[in-house]
């Protein structure tokens, strides 16, 4: 089991921070010509130990109870980010590290309204990592109950990541929203790219408001 703040590599020293930091740069490069996401899907290298790092809630990323300040660098991390059973690790061709979530690992931050080529809407979010998201079926909204007894929404972005959605924008769709008989019960909820994502059921939401 590696030390907290760092991992170990079969055949080499790492450098934490430092060595991770190499260790995605080198992993960005097995995208297809530089571009998109790396493959992690089709990694699976030996479990190297945690590292204390940590996603908050709100999107900030910490290495060592401390804030990472580079937008770059928390790109980077992004980019190379899995989940299996329930815990998230970054992963690279020759290792794979644990890390701390403690909620889900992106936030979206910025909605578009958009038309789609069948003509209805197409909600498009962008994530604090700068990726953009179509809201549609194989990126869906789900609608959990918060503590506070309103509703929290989240959105697939891939794999087995989720994006919370921003409270700001979650009124957004609550304006754009709509009723609907779902299985014979009235539902409130919102369309996008030929789906209908239902928060809740009709007097729930109008009550949570």
């Amino acid at each position: 089991m590696a030390k907290q703040g760092q991992t170990s590599k079969p055949g080499r020293e790492n450098t934490g921070l430092e060595g991770l930091t190499a260790a995605a740069t080198d992993a960005a490069k097995a995208s297809p010509a530089g571009r998109g996401l790396p493959p992690v899907h089709l990694w699976n290298p030996p479990f190297c130990g945690d590292l204390d790092m940590r996603i908050a809630g709100d999107g900030t990323w910490f290495y060592m109870g401390t804030p990472i300040g580079r937008p770059a660098l928390v790109r980077l991390f992004s980019t190379i980010l899995k989940r299996e059973d329930g815990k998230h690790f970054l992963v690279t061709p020759v290792e794979k590290v644990g890390i701390r979530v403690d909620d889900v690992p992106f936030l979206a931050v910025e909605m578009q309204n958009e038309q789609s080529e069948g003509g209805g809407r197409l909600l498009r979010f962008r994530t604090n990592v700068d990726d953009w998201v179509p809201c549609d079926g194989e990126h869906r909204l789900r609608f959990e109950m918060a503590a506070d007894g309103g509703l929290t929404p989240y959105l697939h972005v891939r794999s087995d990541l989720w994006a919370k959605v921003t409270r700001a924008l979650y009124y957004d769709l609550v304006d754009m929203g709509e009723e609907r008989v779902v299985d014979g019960q009235p539902m409130f909820g919102i369309e996008s790219g030929g789906e209908f994502f239902a928060m809740a059921d009709a007097k729930q939401v109008r009550d949570a408001l």
